[in-house]
């Protein structure tokens, strides 16, 4: 199917005007289509000329234009043609509509819990025809009005104010001009809560099996949503620009969030049914927070063309960890996002499909492949680096010159460069043109390193030495503090300004030698930074005392440090194990030992050695659980990464128990065995072999609900039976009525070090078979198959072979072709770090 290209959407936007979108939806119907009649009403500057309108139906039944019936027949490729258009004119599309179970237009969900029905609308980026019949591009903004017709016992949800018209009948708008990727509606009996800020109604959603979790969490979901619109209206100049604002917690939600205006869908698992550390409150306040920036940074001012859709994410994802950070309980966003995104953005700026975080996107399709880690976290980073370089209040008057500007309409990223100019004005210093060519549209990560000479314990010569990689050569302009680390503390903070190969420091010149010297103090900037061996040495005794951020960015930098083969993934291990005795910050604790699990110890370190490697960790992991007081967070955290490391048997039945005759044991630290920890457990005893099929299957029935289904779907795909894999495998390829959240259970479920040589056969089938998966899956669940089902612990040769046979095959989906070349980047890189590690 065609993706529209920007020429394409060019012509059209000076062709038609769109007015006005009614779209009646109809959902009692059956479980696989629903129908849709939509009248879009649009004019035409140039009468005569010939458009077309995109639709994508299960069977399309009529379509009247002007009062004269076009010819079904005609419809191809999801385009409709529209020819000799009056000035004015009106549309109407009547068609069945497909329900998706993979996000893909109008998503249908059956609860396991009670049989209640749920649909919502997923129409980003290009899947609003899935739904309605439209002019899908963004500049072409439009009121939206919906009546539906649903089970009486439903209510609606959408991006205009709902009203329940007769029993089963609701109406919904018009709205103020949005754009059809923005636009959406959800139905079902969900459980509501409100609340007022001000003159803004506030709404809470959730499936009704979900609602006594939810209820326990309103009084922060509320406050942290009142907070966020405050600081919104402080930060773009303007309030909250609708009378509502609805947050739904979407089941089988494969994104994070979708943030239409007045209408945020989030990922279900924030509605926490069980033990929720305060890092995850936190991270659930920073995705409430991404959807609140962009009320003003995509529903007031829309991207005219999926080109510049980066910049609202950039932007949302940056005032996100601020906002929340300053205006929250919630302190550690900055922290988390050095400890965590951040080091996703490094590892996809380093893969073949690289790219600028400013997009050049000649259609839909290649816009929505570079919307990714580097566009959120790379242009976040370089925000954060903007912000050191013109300083806080110069960016927030950017940002209100802005909205002011392009307030309900459409802008470009060069309008956004042309408001923050006129902020900083003629004396500012800054050439913004050759700052964002640097930052902004050029790609790949800067290497930096300190290079200090000393004499007599004092410092004679301190340079900052920057190299790019010969693919990508640009040098960048680097704002940062360099921090000197002794036993006593730090005893001196530089800021230097780094431009060019070769940088000199003078005001480190004189001053007293360090143990540690730490480049990028504060994390202000976005670089790969190598410590000295000195410093290296050091980091044993002093990483406990430096500051929450730095000790996030210097694990960063390890993990970077492990995939380049510049420092031992051996040596990595070892610290974390001193690293869990002493870490307090959650968000530091849960993602390194997450890291050192899941990257270096099952993809970069000698599977000799793992076993030895895991044991360490566990050990370190009950000596700090057997003296960690009840009610103390990290024990969560703690528990959870000792589930994963321990390979201990016994250990693990006794948590769980094994029937009404052997109870579990408790908990260290007086955690109680929830349903999630529950099958966390026994996912490890599964591919240990020590949890039979019946035991599973007893277990499955004992506990209801789409978290047990996903438990139990990854564990049946972890048993280490020679069926039960090919069960697993038949149902990823095979299946046609997976969902998203079933094939990620079981794709997350395959693969284990444990059972390397069980699944040997299958690292080959992999990739030869995967081609037939993109016969029946979209882009975006093939992509979810193959970021969760490559074999990333098969860190062989001959596993990169036959990566590269299939690679090599002609014809290949260029979104299966741009995953599959990345992760066999990653795995290379694997590959190498094993083998350089064995004796020579």
């Amino acid at each position: 199917m065609p993706s529209l290209t920007k020429d394409e959407a060019t012509d059209r936007a000076a062709a038609v005007a769109v007015d006005s979108y009614h779209v009646a939806l109809d959902l009692t119907g059956g479980k696989e289509t629903f129908r849709s009649v939509t009248t879009i009403r649009f004019r035409s500057e140039q009468p005569g000329t010939a458009t077309f309108v995109d639709l994508r139906p299960s069977a399309l039944r009529s379509a009247v234009l002007n009062g004269t019936a076009l010819d079904p027949g005609r419809l191809a490729d999801g385009r409709l043609p529209l020819s000799g258009l009056a000035a004015d004119n009106e549309l109407i599309v009547t068609a069945d509509m497909r329900y998706s179970r993979s996000n893909e237009g109008l998503h249908r969900y059956t609860d396991p819990a009670d049989g209640e029905v749920y649909v919502y609308g997923f129409p980003y980026v290009d899947q609003a025809p899935r739904i309605f019949a439209c002019f899908d591009q963004p500049d072409l903004k439009a009121p939206f009005t919906f009546d539906l017709t649903v089970p009486a016992h439903w209510r609606v949800l959408a991006t205009g104010e709902a009203t329940e018209i007769d029993p089963g009948h609701w109406r919904t708008g018009p709205t103020a001009p949005q754009a059809t990727y923005l636009t959406t509606v959800a139905a079902g009996p969900y459980a509501s809560y409100h609340a007022r800020h001000g003159g803004t109604r506030l709404g809470l959603h959730c499936r009704a099996s979900l609602a006594d979790a939810l209820k326990g969490d309103l009084g922060e979901l509320f406050e942290v949503t009142r907070q966020c619109l405050d600081e919104g209206h402080r930060l773009f100049g303007t309030p909250y620009p609708l009378p509502a604002f609805d947050q739904l917690f979407a089941p089988e939600f494969s994104v994070l969030s979708l943030d239409h205006p007045g209408l945020v869908l989030l990922r279900e698992s924030y509605v926490f049914s069980s033990g929720a550390t305060d890092s995850e409150r936190e991270t659930r306040a920073v995705v409430l927070a991404h959807g609140i920036s962009l009320m003003w940074m995509a529903g007031l001012v829309t991207s005219a063309w999926w080109d510049d859709l980066w910049l609202g994410q950039t932007f949302a994802d940056y005032l996100a960890h601020r906002v929340t950070s300053e205006v929250t309980r919630f302190t550690g966003p900055p922290t988390t996002f050095a400890a965590r995104r951040k080091g996703q953005a490094y590892a996809a700026d380093q893969r073949p499909s690289t790219h600028p975080v400013s997009l050049q996107a000649k259609d839909v399709a290649s816009a929505l492949l570079d919307l990714d880690r580097i566009s959120y976290f790379k242009g976040h980073s370089a925000l954060r680096q903007l912000t050191a370089v013109i300083g806080d209040e110069a960016l927030r008057a950017g940002l209100r010159t802005y909205i002011e500007r392009h307030a309900y309409s459409t802008a470009t990223y060069r309008d956004f460069l042309d408001a923050l100019g006129s902020a900083l004005g003629e004396g500012a210093g800054l050439d913004l043109d050759r700052w964002s060519d640097a930052w902004l549209t050029s790609a790949n990560v800067n290497t930096l390193r300190l290079e200090l000479t000393t004499e007599a314990g004092t410092i004679t010569s301190a340079t900052v030495h920057q190299s790019a990689p010969d693919s990508h050569p640009v040098l960048r302009p680097h704002t940062l503090d360099i921090g000197l680390y002794t036993s006593e503390g730090r005893t001196a903070l530089v800021r230097a300004a780094i431009d060019g190969d070769r940088t000199g420091v003078p005001d480190l010149v004189g001053l007293p030698a360090p143990e540690l010297a730490l480049l990028n103090d504060g994390d202000l900037t976005y670089a790969k930074i190598r410590l000295d061996e000195r410093s290296l040495a050091a980091l044993p005794a002093l990483l406990p005392a430096l500051a929450p951020i730095n000790r996030a960015m210097v694990w960063a930098s390890l993990l970077l440090a492990v995939q380049d083969g510049a420092y031992p993934a051996a040596a990595h291990l070892s610290l974390v194990a001193g690293m869990v005795a002493v870490e307090p910050e959650l968000p530091i604790l849960t993602e390194v030992l997450e890291q050192a699990r899941f990257d270096v110890a099952d993809r970069f370190l000698e599977p000799a050695r793992r076993p030895a490697a895991l044991a360490h960790i566990a050990a370190a992991l009950r000596e700090r659980l057997a003296r960690t007081d009840p009610g103390d967070q990290t024990a969560l955290t703690l528990f959870r990464a000792l589930i994963d490391f321990t390979d201990d048997t016994a250990e693990l039945r006794r948590w769980l128990g094994t029937g009404p005759q052997a109870p579990a044991t408790p908990l260290p630290a007086g955690l109680h065995l929830s349903s999630d920890l529950g099958w966390r457990i026994r996912l490890r005893r599964t591919v240990l072999g020590d949890l039979t099929p019946r035991e599973l299957a007893a277990a499955h029935t004992a506990d209801v609900g789409s978290g047990a289904d996903e438990g139990a779907a990854k564990c049946r795909a972890a048993q280490p039976d020679p069926a039960a894999k090919e069960a697993a495998w038949q149902r990823l390829f095979s299946s046609e009525e997976i969902s998203n959240y079933e094939l990620l259970a079981l794709a997350d479920g395959f693969w284990h070090p444990e059972q390397a040589d069980l699944t040997a056969d299958y690292v080959e089938r992999f990739f030869t078979e995967l081609p037939t998966a993109a016969d029946h899956y979209g882009d975006l669940t093939l992509d979810l198959l193959i970021k969760h089902l490559y074999p990333k612990h098969a860190a062989t040769p001959q596993t990169l072979a036959a990566a590269e046979r299939l690679l090599a095959r002609p014809g290949l989906p260029a979104s299966l072709r741009r995953a599959v070349n990345d992760l066999t980047y990653d795995l290379s890189c694997a590959t190498k770090v094993r083998r350089a590690a064995q004796p020579a």
